[in-house]
């Protein structure tokens, strides 16, 4: 018995050729081309740390490498989710024509977000080597964080784009809700710096464990607990359930809203 069906094959055939398109349309007609996945995490951490470092002045061992490790990991959240907003309203053409799974679209924006993080990874890296950070045996965990980052993604992009083929609205409030998530998440600041009763309010924040979870095990070689784990787990696993839910219950009527 066939491993996939012949709907399974189509489907993943379509997503394979709608990354493929996304990423030659990001570099098309661009002289760097995909280097700019490894420059621009690269820059705006030089510009955010010249600004935090001298003007804030916060007291944060190697803040260039801490900068740079929170940053990309939360622009694969904001830059997935912000382009899985309009996921099936940009697929509307497709969609009347052709009988696919809707979930491909949201889904197509999660896996070429963690393609173009995969590059910009090399730019961690790279601010890592330049600082004598090297990483322990707690690196193995990375893919494991890797995963609960995508199924949170994954989960938060299919209500997202669900919920904006009846709310257009969201279009616009998602990239308010992003400003204000970057700033509420401590990217630029230690956690140590709010008050007590806030500190209690980030642990409740997804981005906030995921961010920590990764600068623990790259930059400070601490061992995740389990209960960091179930905790990651958790967060990402109930958004992938309501997301799930709320997409399946609507996609019947995308169609006569796209």
């Amino acid at each position: 018995m066939a491993l996939l069906t012949e709907s399974s094959k189509k489907d993943l055939f379509i997503l394979k050729n709608l990354i493929s398109k996304d990423f030659k349309l990001k570099y098309r007609r661009s002289a760097l081309g995909i280097l700019w996945s490894v420059l621009n995490p690269l820059l705006m951490m030089m510009v955010i740390a010249a600004v935090f470092s001298f003007i804030f002045r916060f007291e944060i061992e190697n803040f260039a490498v801490y900068l740079i490790v929170g940053l990309t990991l939360f622009n694969l959240m904001a830059n997935s989710t912000s382009a899985a907003v309009m996921s099936i309203i940009g697929a509307s053409g497709l969609i009347k024509k052709i009988r696919v799974n809707k979930l491909i679209f949201p889904l197509n924006t999660v896996l070429f977000e963690l393609l173009n993080y995969g590059l910009s990874f090399i730019a961690v890296v790279a601010v890592m080597i330049f600082f004598q950070i090297m990483p322990s045996l707690n690196m193995l965990f990375f893919p494991l964080l890797l995963l609960y980052v995508l199924i949170f993604c994954v989960g938060l992009s299919l209500l997202l784009s669900a919920l904006t083929v009846f709310f257009r609205d969201i279009i616009h409030l998602w990239g308010v809700v992003i400003i204000a998530w970057t700033y509420v998440t401590p990217l630029f600041y230690p956690v140590d710096v709010l008050a007590p009763w806030m500190q209690t309010v980030m642990q409740f924040n997804p981005m906030y464990q995921f961010i920590t979870y990764l600068r623990e095990i790259l930059m400070w070689g601490i061992t995740p607990t389990l209960m960091d784990n179930l905790i990651c787990l958790g967060m990402a696993l109930v958004t992938l359930l309501i997301g799930f839910v709320v997409f399946r219950k609507t996609e019947r009527k995308f169609i006569l809203h796209v």
